[in-house]
């Protein structure tokens, strides 16, 4: 399964989603111009995925900051995940971000799959 290595920029999460190596993880700041097409190869990925996951896949968030537009594809991902069996989510957010703290449990109460917070 090819491997989705996309280095973070101001406006974009740096995403990476290596099926081989086990790592799943979206982090930085979420302000891309077009939501819907910066995370469709994400979802496309997550369709293929969910068909012939691992064993386990924990999906690590550690985003910073997101914009309206993001929190809906961010949803999207996060129901994406939902397909995948034995999938778990580990929500980190700055011991200080009360927000990000607060978008992940709204987050968690919104999609049927495990989560953990941490801060970092």
């Amino acid at each position: 399964m090819e491997i989705i290595h996309l280095e973070g920029t101001e406006d974009t999460p740096k995403i990476i989603l290596d099926k081989s190596n086990g790592i799943f993880e979206i982090s930085g700041r979420s302000l891309p111009e077009d939501s819907a097409e910066f995370y469709q190869p994400v979802l496309d990925w997550l369709s293929a995925y969910a068909k012939e996951p691992n064993p386990s896949s924990e999906f690590v968030f550690k985003l910073e900051y997101f914009n309206t537009a993001s929190s809906k594809l961010i949803l999207d991902v996060l129901s994406k995940i939902e397909e995948v069996d034995g999938a778990k989510i580990h929500w980190y957010f700055h011991e200080d971000d009360e927000d990000m703290e607060e978008a992940g449990e709204e987050f968690s109460e919104l999609v049927e799959v495990s989560f953990e917070f941490s801060t970092y």
